[in-house]
């Protein structure tokens, strides 16, 4: 088992998890909600030191990958990816409990639609945009939207991840290199996205409720 290269990828996954909190961050701090601040900031805090610790820890990694190593890294990016980003929801008491809070963050990523909070609309904005945004990131599949900002060395690595997460038989790509296949799905992605926010503002919706919209 190759885990130096494990680690790297969970390394740089658990660094954009921290990234992509920085958005509601600045909600929550605009709009005065200091205990979602909060939540943010224990949360990012805790991807970037535990990213930092496993990008020492997995330095000069060899670039062997197989389909073995596909399979575990996955099921752990899953694991770390919810473990962390549940965190807002817990430290700002917006969901009291670490397991709801948990049940929360993987229903967004895994785009359920499931949810134990009885009214969105009663959690503050940050939170709220973050619940949301959790969907889009796994509207299709959270390792695709990571592969196509990190890559890995070789063409083996994204190959045997993308196939560990699909969930059909096969893995089908645009151009030959499985990262650009990835960065051009999600250059429509987001085009599409930024269609739907369009349209839900000519239709009189406000920003912020057009932007949850449409990531949902």
């Amino acid at each position: 088992m190759n885990y130096k290269m494990m680690g790297r990828f969970l390394a740089q996954i658990l660094f954009i998890e921290g990234i992509l909190m920085a958005p509601p961050l600045c909600i929550s701090r605009y709009c005065g909600d200091p205990l979602a601040v909060r939540g943010f900031l224990v949360a990012i805090a805790a991807a970037l030191a535990v990213s930092a610790v496993l990008h020492l820890l997995c330095k000069g990694a060899p670039s062997a990958f197989y389909a073995r190593e596909g399979l575990v890294c996955v099921g752990l990016c899953w694991i770390v990816l919810s473990a962390v980003g549940c965190l807002p929801f817990w430290v700002s008491r917006e969901i009291p409990s670490y397991v709801d809070a948990f049940f929360e963050i993987v229903s967004g990523f895994t785009t359920t639609g499931a949810s134990i909070v009885p009214e969105v609309e009663s959690l503050s904005k940050g939170i709220l945009y973050w619940r949301s945004f959790s969907h889009w990131v796994g509207g299709m599949g959270v390792l695709v939207f990571l592969l196509a900002f990190t890559g890995g060395k070789g063409q083996g690595f994204t190959m045997h991840l993308l196939r560990a997460e699909s969930p059909g038989p096969d893995v089908g790509k645009l151009v030959p290199q499985m990262r650009k296949t990835a960065a051009i799905l999600y250059i429509l992605y987001v085009l599409l996205t930024v269609l739907d926010v369009i349209f839900l503002l000519l239709g009189d919706m406000p920003l912020f409720e057009a932007l949850c919209h449409a990531f949902g």
